[in-house]
Formats: C-alpha cells, structure tokens, sequence
C-alpha cells in the first residue's frame, strides 16, 4: 500500500516539473540590437532578427558603456545595447544596459 502511495506521489511530481520550469517568472531576458528611437522613458530597439522590442528604463536601470556609467541622456539612436531584464510581451524592463563601444578609427590609406 505504501508503495502504491510512493509511486502516485513520485508520478504526480514528475507531471508537474514541466509545467513549473516552463513559467520560470523572475527570468532574465536579454535583448540585443540598435536603439531605432527614444521617447521619455523608454527606447524601440530593432533587434538582430528584425523585431522591434520597447526596453522601459527606470530609476534602476543600470547604463554602461564598458566599465564607464552612463545616464539615460547618453543614449542615442542607432546605439547598439544589450538590454537585461524582465519581459513581457514585446517589452523588456531593464535592469541593465550596456551600450557597444563605438568601432576605432581606422587610418586613412594613401
């Protein structure tokens, strides 16, 4: 009898590890491409695949470039950034931002 209970419990515990890994709430999300444009709070990025995500930003938003601190006026369209955090939907809120650094200068040829 106890063995019937063991292996009930053991099957009912089995069927729902999916469904629990599959709602993984708190996962953080990443989103990567070019900031297409900047409206107050929150910026569009079109993303390497071509989808345009809205990244909202907040008082939390950590925004890097490197190792150096940026504020959320530094941002400019066509930056590219990867954005960190919490998503739904098409919307990411960012918990960090870390924008490219832009290519160096290549010298002129003769």
């Amino acid at each position: 009898m106890v063995r019937k209970f063991f292996i009930a419990g053991f099957i009912a515990v089995a069927l729902t590890i999916p469904v629990v890994a599959h709602a993984h709430t708190g996962h953080a999300h990443k989103v990567m491409g070019t900031v297409s444009s900047i409206e107050g709070k929150h910026i569009m990025v079109k993303t390497t695949d071509g989808k345009t995500v809205m990244v909202m930003l907040d008082a939390k938003t950590r925004i890097t470039q490197g190792k150096t601190p940026l504020t959320t006026a530094a941002l400019k369209v066509g930056d590219r950034i990867v954005a960190e955090g919490a998503q739904e939907k098409d919307m990411l809120t960012a918990a960090i931002v870390q924008v490219g650094t832009a290519p160096a200068a290549t010298a002129a040829r003769k």
